[in-house]
Order: structure tokens, then sequence, then C-alpha cells
């Protein structure tokens, strides 16, 4: 699937894309290309534009998780969407699968996160440790197949993997997360977590923009939950 099947939303001061469970959002170490440089190269190449382009990241995904990315086209466009972000004045909807029915269709989840970066992992520790940060987020069972479960997820805080933790604390880890304890990989090495909603007010103007994205990949457990997620 190439980058402009992908495209969710475009206009002069926003690319909104889908990211592929995979995908770098940003450039490591690993020197693989982030989709940061295949937005800047295809605002390059679409808009027939000379030398350097520029397309700023407003925020980022894990690398093994798939769904909504926003980027903005021009610096005005990144400053305000920054702010939006900082002040916390967006929805964001995530959806992920788990083998583990939790034990309420709806419960709000507050954790104490510790970050642990030489694991690169988060840890639940007691409301006491100092150095752990308040998590909090609202899930609901959204849909079921014979042996997984759709929980959509609406963030409150946004603590470093923070929805794989809080899952894993309450025994329902996303399926092919064998950080947080998932018992196998998926085979694609993806983990079932899909950043599927975005809410915000556009940074030129007044209009709210509300995206929806289906997961992209191949896995045919999102066959079954995509029509869910696009309610």
């Amino acid at each position: 699937m190439g980058l402009s099947d992908r495209i969710l939303f475009e206009d002069n001061h926003l690319l909104i894309l889908n990211k592929l469970a995979g995908e770098l959002v940003q450039g490591d170490h690993t020197k693989d290309k982030p989709l940061l440089e295949m937005a800047r190269d295809y605002i390059k190449e679409r808009y027939n534009k000379p030398g350097n382009v520029f397309c700023g990241l407003v925020h980022r995904l894990d690398r093994p998780t798939s769904g909504i990315v926003v980027f903005a086209k021009t610096s005005k466009a990144l400053t305000r969407m920054n702010k939006i972000f900082e002040q916390r004045e967006v929805s964001k909807v995530y959806y992920a699968v788990v083998q583990n029915k939790p034990a309420n269709s709806e419960e709000r989840l507050v954790h104490y996160l510790r970050k642990d970066a030489q694991k690169n992992k988060s840890f639940v520790r007691p409301e006491s440790d100092k150095s752990a940060k308040k998590a909090d987020l609202l899930f609901r069972l959204k849909a079921a197949s014979q042996k997984y479960f759709l929980l959509e997820v609406e963030l409150y805080t946004g603590r470093h993997h923070q929805i794989r933790a809080q899952l894993s604390a309450i025994g329902s880890p996303i399926k092919g997360d064998l950080k947080y304890g998932f018992a196998r990989s998926n085979h694609d090495a993806s983990i079932s977590l899909h950043a599927g909603r975005i809410s915000f007010k556009h940074p030129v103007g007044d209009e709210i923009i509300t995206i929806k994205a289906a997961n992209p990949g191949e896995d045919a457990i999102w066959r079954i939950f995509n029509p869910k997620i696009l309610e």
C-alpha cells in the first residue's frame, strides 16, 4: 500500500497519514526510512517543490503500532498544533485487541508508571513512588470475535507505553505484545494497537477536524474489527 493510498486528510496546512505497523515515524539508529521522510518526499513530488520541503512532526506512534499520524505542512500550523497537543485540546482514541476479556466492559484505569529507558518499558509502581507518573485512560469493550476482544481506549494522559502497560496490569495484554506479557508475537512483529480516531480544532480556522482510520495492515483480526472502528 503506497503512501498516497494512506492519506486521511490533506490541505494547505496539514497532512494526516495512516501509519503501517512496523514503520518508523521518525529516524533512529536503524537508518530505516521513516514516515516523516516519506511525507516530505510526497509533498516535494506532488507539488513539484524545489529544494528542502517543510514537513513538521506533530506527534509520534510506537513502531509496532499503526494508525493516525499528524504532520504540519507549514511552520505556522506546526506551532499551533504543538500548542493544541501540549494543552490536551485533542481527543485521541485507540483500538486494542486483547485475548483476555477485562472484568468490566467499561472502566477508567489509573496507574502510576515508571519508565525504564534501558529496557524501553514502563512499569506500574505504587503512587508513593516519586519517579512514577500518573497514567489515566478509559476503555470500553467495543466488539468480540471467537477468540479476541476489541477495546476502545480514550487517553487522558500521554505516558510512555501507557495503553500497553495499563492493559497488561489488569491481565489483558495486547495481542502480539511480548514485552507486556502476551504469549506469542504477531506474524508481522506488530502489536494489535491502532490509533483509530482523532479530533481537534484546525490550527488555521475554527473547523473541528475528526478523522477515523481503519487498520491498514493485513492481519485477519483487523478485517473483523475494522467495521467497528469506522462506526
